[in-house]
């Protein structure tokens, strides 16, 4: 198909406002158009925005068989961001339908929010915050980073993005991924243990994998028991990677000590009793959005209009 006779949606609301890429994209393909209404698409809505396009640049918009069903003319989805929980990649392949995804583009910007969770979580910065709005201003004793054991489960572009930013801090690494990437951990010293050997012995625990049925709910009520009482559980992946039910729980026992989120499994949240707890603290999925990796997630998807390929190569994908 013709660049020039090939319409264009971008769901994406960050993307849509950036200028950069929309003359990028535009140069590309003129018929493209943006969501400038700054609403979040999801059924309806989301359907009537792409009908009659035959291309799309999406991000956090969930689009299930019955969506993609009423969306016959689109052909290729390329995803803003490099999570693919959101697009059902099985009822895709079945339709003829293409992805267009570039992973690890956004590690960096992750990694680096995971590291400030880190210290963040230790010093009790958000709880010093909320202490000194109340009227209590006095020094709140925290700990060090440095020499700390951290368990970073997931291993993929993130994982190891953070490993290497934690060299400085000197600390013990424990990992847990279902591929073993020898090679890597070798070089950088790193032991591969069990998931509960992890949960039991890091000091620090940050989840980076992806978001499917064998990974929904993997951090439950028996896996926070095993943890420290002294320990801060980090999210920056996915919210459905947590019982919330139970994480509510364990920090009001004290097990895990302090959690540290980007994203939860509603956003935005409705329930605020876990958000108000002071030994919880969260960003609004934030983990992508710097300015460098929005660039670099825009380009990638830009190019992933021209790229796409079967969804099929994609659902094996781990981090």
């Amino acid at each position: 198909m013709n660049r020039s006779n090939c319409k264009v949606a971008v769901t994406s609301r960050s993307f849509s406002k950036h200028l950069g890429l929309r003359n990028e994209l535009l140069n590309k393909y003129p018929e493209t158009d943006f969501n400038d209404s700054g609403e979040f698409l999801s059924g309806e809505r989301l359907v009537e925005f792409l009908s009659r396009h035959n291309k799309a640049i999406t991000a956090l918009e969930t689009l299930d068989e019955s969506v993609l069903a009423r969306l016959p003319e689109l052909e290729v989805i390329s995803k803003f961001g490099v999570g693919l929980d959101m697009l059902d990649l099985r009822a895709m392949s079945k339709m003829g339908k293409k992805l267009g995804w570039t992973s690890g583009v956004n590690r960096r910007s992750v990694s680096e929010l995971a590291l400030s969770f880190m210290i963040a979580g230790l010093r009790k910065l958000n709880y010093c915050q909320k202490e000194i709005l109340a009227g209590r201003y006095r020094q709140i004793q925290g700990r060090e980073l440095t020499g700390k054991t951290v368990g970073i489960i997931g291993c993929g572009n993130i994982g190891k993005d953070l490993v290497e930013i934690l060299k400085p801090f000197k600390c013990t690494i424990l990992v847990n991924d279902i591929v073993n990437y020898a090679e890597f951990y070798k070089k950088h010293k790193i032991l591969r243990v069990s998931k509960e050997e992890l949960l039991s012995n890091s000091e620090l625990v940050t989840l980076h994998i992806p978001l499917d049925d064998s990974t929904r709910g993997m951090i439950g009520k028996e896996e926070l028991n095993l943890m420290k009482s002294t320990s801060v559980l980090i999210n920056t992946a996915r919210g459905n990677l947590v019982d919330e039910v139970a994480l509510l729980e364990g920090l009001r026992k004290g097990k895990p000590r302090l959690a540290a989120f980007d994203v939860l499994a509603q956003e935005p949240p409705e329930d605020f009793e876990l958000i108000s707890l002071d030994n919880f603290f969260i960003s609004p999925h934030i983990g992508g959005s710097t300015e460098e990796s929005i660039w670099a997630m825009g380009k990638a998807a830009i190019d992933g209009l021209d790229n796409g390929r079967g969804p099929s190569e994609f659902m094996l994908h781990s981090g």
